[in-house]
């Protein structure tokens, strides 16, 4: 099957870099036009320069008015893939340590982000008779967090959860929701740090963790992306695909 996108509209958030900016660039490949957004400008310029269909937006998706906003003055999409979210530049400390702020920053980030983009993607969706939502949770959705940080195995928890009730309720409506989990992804300067964190020795326990004893890579990731939108997973629901070599 010739897969192409042509005459669709996607909505990539997160589509500054790593594996946001593969997912873009595949869409935009195979015809499809794409609307990208993230908080770094610079970012995202390279994601769109000098390619043709991809278009952006500097924007703060715990403002849900404004990615609302954003949404519904795009138009009708066909397809949503709600990549934003990480880990809103912390790391690991105790549980007493955490404070309410910081606990709610990643939640915001990765579920509320999700929540709010669905909600404004879903009518028209509804309205069309078809759609594709595409959640990229984690294996820390799914598993203790390599990251050690509770908010972010918590968040990321919640997407799968998010994903399976959403599939279940638009289902009806030829709309398919489901997950990408990504394993470890060296994608971006936070994964750069916590891969460098690990030491040499770390490094070498990870990958041998993995049963294809390599890493992936965020074209691995956009590829998953690209068979929940395709006609290849038109009667694929609410499941969610580890793409992590094996771990």
């Amino acid at each position: 099957m010739n897969i192409r996108f042509d005459g669709k509209t996607i909505i990539v958030s997160g589509a500054g870099h790593g594996i946001g900016r593969a997912i873009a660039h595949s869409f935009a490949s195979l015809g499809a036009t794409v609307h990208g957004c993230d908080l770094n400008a610079a970012e995202l310029a390279e994601t769109a320069k000098g390619q043709a269909g991809i278009h952006t937006r500097v924007l703060d998706l715990t403002d849900r008015a404004a990615a609302t906003e954003w949404v519904r003055g795009i138009g009708p999409v066909f397809c949503l893939v709600n990549n934003a979210g990480g880990v809103a530049g912390q790391v690991m400390r105790p549980i007493e340590e955490v404070t309410d702020a910081d606990w709610d920053r990643i939640f915001a980030v990765n579920v509320g982000a999700a929540m709010a983009l669905s909600r404004a993607a879903a009518p028209a969706m509804k309205q069309a008779g078809e759609g594709r939502i595409v959640n990229i949770s984690s294996g820390a959705g799914l598993q203790a967090s390599l990251t050690g940080i509770q908010a972010y195995c918590s968040a990321k928890h919640a997407v799968v959860g998010l994903t399976r009730q959403l599939a279940h309720e638009l289902g009806r409506f030829n709309i398919t929701v489901n997950s990408v989990a990504p394993g470890f992804i060296r994608s971006n300067e936070t994964t750069e740090r916590q891969w460098e964190s690990y030491g040499t020795e770390g490094q070498k326990a990870l990958v041998e963790r993995i049963a294809m004893h390599k890493l992936g890579t965020a074209q691995d990731i956009a590829n998953a992306v690209i068979f929940f939108a395709s006609p290849l997973a038109g009667f694929v629901n609410g499941q969610i695909i580890s793409v992590d070599g094996g771990r």
